[in-house]
């Protein structure tokens, strides 16, 4: 029996390194693929999937936060966090939020095969540095969608909310939305506390 591996990042070309990554080993099938998280809980609804990879970063939601609602949806698929990121802060994410380990995306086909092997047994899989200790919060980077950071930049550049409105041809409601997220995520209570926490985190 094949196990079934579905893949989430909205770069088609990581996508298809992958499939054909996997396609090589005759024990793996990738049932499907998606782009952003609408996408994935859709096709995980009607699908079955043993393995779910799940790029951090996506374009909608985090991957952070889809791992979070598959494993509450769908408890028994397996996730397996891909990032160009090897840092603490997002793998502890992903481990607090049901993720079953952590791979970079320039990990060999060795690397990869591991980490399902390990995971299908049970185990955990890491080859980024992960040590599951108590942090303080401000150790941790906040997790950002893309779009937030697209709006972040525009805030820092001193833009307001219409501005940003017209220049990234969304609406001022969602805008102010993206702002409201990005105030709770950074701890702000100000645009001028925004940025600074924004600094402090290399998010711009």
């Amino acid at each position: 029996m094949k196990h079934k591996i579905f893949i989430v990042d909205d770069h088609p070309m990581v996508i298809e390194g992958f499939k054909t990554l996997l396609s090589q080993n005759e024990s793996i099938v990738v049932v499907g693929t998606a782009i952003n998280a609408f996408e994935a809980i859709s096709f995980i609804a009607k699908n079955e999937v043993d393995i779910a990879f799940i790029d951090i970063n996506l374009p909608d939601i985090s991957g952070i936060e889809l791992c979070k609602k598959i494993k509450t949806e769908f408890p028994s698929i397996i996730c397996l966090a891909l990032s160009t990121f090897n840092d603490r802060g997002y793998v502890s994410k992903m481990i607090e939020n049901g993720a079953s380990g952590y791979l970079l995306k320039n990990s060999s086909r060795e690397e990869i095969y591991k980490a399902i092997s390990e995971v299908l047994i049970g185990n955990m899989y890491f080859n980024v540095g992960y040590q599951k200790q108590n942090t303080s919060k401000y150790d941790e980077i906040p997790i950002i969608t893309r779009r937030e950071k697209e709006v972040l930049i525009q805030i820092a550049e001193g833009l307001t909310n219409q501005q940003i409105a017209n220049k990234l041809f969304i609406s001022i409601t969602t805008v102010s939305s993206h702002r409201q997220n990005l105030m709770l995520k950074l701890e702000a209570n100000n645009t001028a506390s925004l940025i600074k926490n924004a600094l402090k985190f290399d998010l711009i």
